[in-house]
């Protein structure tokens, strides 16, 4: 049976919670991480190999050359609370949600 959840008024919902972003359709425009205030996700650097290196780190200044675009990635997906507010402003619908039992 699916994790149940209750709105303010107390009708009952099934959150969706994030389970993956695919970097192949990710388009690295931000709209998802500035809607969540929960911390799940950041934005990555996607290089020529297919490595994703976080930006701010000595991996990603050795990398900074081939880097072929950004992506977002999920940093804490235990933070996610299945609220859909990522999924919705996500204009490449790049994004897999799931219930959880």
């Amino acid at each position: 049976m699916p994790m149940v959840a209750y709105t303010r008024g107390g009708a009952e919902y099934v959150p969706e919670f994030l389970t993956n972003i695919d970097p192949e359709k990710c388009i690295g425009c931000g709209r998802c991480y500035k809607v969540c205030g929960r911390d799940v996700m950041t934005l990555h650097g996607l290089t020529e190999d297919g490595e994703m290196v976080r930006p701010g780190t000595d991996e990603y200044d050795d990398v900074e050359d081939e880097i072929i675009k950004s992506v977002m990635s999920m940093i804490h997906p235990e933070n996610c609370i299945g609220c859909g507010a990522c999924a919705r402003v996500c204009p490449s619908d790049c994004q897999t949600h799931a219930a959880v039992d």
